[in-house]
């Protein structure tokens, strides 16, 4: 969603030299398919600037793409994949050292501003929390609801379905339900297992393919072996928290939900895992939390100096943990709400 426009937009720019194949097309997949690089040539032509779009359609792409980066180095090749699994998995090794990783995501608060002012966007921020930011609903309005359960039953489970051959879809829409109630809790496989009536190992994979299908992000715990904290659970968030509420349903206002707290933090952890990826800024992230309910929201490593945040929504204040803070003295930490949150997206 997003990925075929942006490198169409590309390819206007470089209308001359370019050419653009769409691996839907089952000639398309066969051209690329276990080929020569004679016959690659054949196919591409002149062209300076490839465009393989859906890619991991292609079988043994990551050879075929590896042959064409070593003998035609004047080429420029652009693969897109909506499947990490296949196009990941193909091309880690083959392309070792001869290629640039991009992720596209659902689009970012910062992006908004391009087109919204600070208020809009400040005064939106309730529609954001219900609808997400998949790029069709800006572009649709008065038809949110609709889209991003739309999104939900059309792209959500492609990835997994289609390219995985899960059997068992009725375990996998309520795995996602468990986990969508659970956002900003600590979530266990083992409990997982007990409500779902399946083995741990199941969940494990389920999950881990949600993870690869940029569904889920989880947040691990940070600890120093301190004996009163947490070391073995997790938090697991969603990548677009529009798709959690289509997953439940539930696209009532902020003023009457009960889980508006979760929805932020969920919220705004993914917008700034979205800006960190765009800075391309590598940092270890994690919550804290200890046996005696003491928490902070979420924490970010660099270099062993230690960024911590905490998520509130409403007027009440938040205390800051102190133990958290005696814990880790070259720490800093920080409440983020309604008033401030553009600071810590970048905005």
């Amino acid at each position: 969603m997003g990925k075929t426009t942006l490198v169409k937009k590309i390819l206007s720019e470089h209308s001359q030299s370019s050419v653009y194949f769409n691996c839907d097309e089952p000639d398309i997949r066969e051209a690329f398919s276990n080929k020569t690089s004679t016959e690659l040539k054949l196919t591409m032509g002149n062209n300076k600037l490839v465009i393989l779009d859906e890619a991991q359609r292609v079988k043994n792409i990551g050879i075929t793409l590896k042959l064409l980066v070593d003998t035609y180095p004047q080429i420029q090749v652009i693969a897109t994949g909506s499947s990490s699994f296949d196009l990941s998995n193909e091309i880690v090794e083959p392309l070792t050292g001869r290629k640039y990783e991009f992720y596209l995501y659902p689009l970012s608060l910062s992006e908004l501003e391009a087109v919204s002012s600070p208020i809009e966007i400040k005064r939106t921020i309730g529609e954001r929390l219900k609808y997400g930011m998949y790029p069709e609903i800006f572009v649709n309005p008065g038809k949110e609801e609709e889209i991003v359960s739309e999104i939900k039953r059309s792209y959500l489970y492609k990835d997994i379905f289609q390219y995985q051959q899960l059997k068992n879809t009725e375990l996998m829409e309520k795995l996602l339900q468990a986990l969508a109630l659970q956002i900003g809790s600590e979530v266990s496989y083992t409990e997982l297992a007990s409500l779902l009536s399946v083995d741990k190992k199941t969940i494990e994979r389920y999950l881990e393919l949600l993870k690869k299908a940029f569904v889920i992000f989880q947040l691990p715990p940070y600890s120093r072996n301190l004996r009163k904290e947490l070391s073995k659970t997790r938090k697991i968030y969603f990548f677009d928290i529009g798709v959690r509420n289509a997953l439940l349903k539930n696209f009532n206002n902020m003023d009457i939900r009960q889980d508006t707290g979760a929805l932020w933090e969920n919220f705004l952890i993914s917008e700034r895992l979205k800006k960190n990826s765009n800075e391309h800024s590598e940092k270890n992230i994690y919550f804290w939390r200890t046996y005696q309910q003491q928490e902070v929201d979420y924490i970010e490593e660099v270099e062993g100096r230690l960024t911590a945040f905490e998520f509130k929504w409403g007027s009440k204040t938040k205390k800051i943990s102190q133990a958290f803070t005696r814990a880790y003295k070259n720490s800093s930490i920080e409440i983020i709400n309604k008033d401030n949150f553009f600071r810590f997206l970048g905005i």
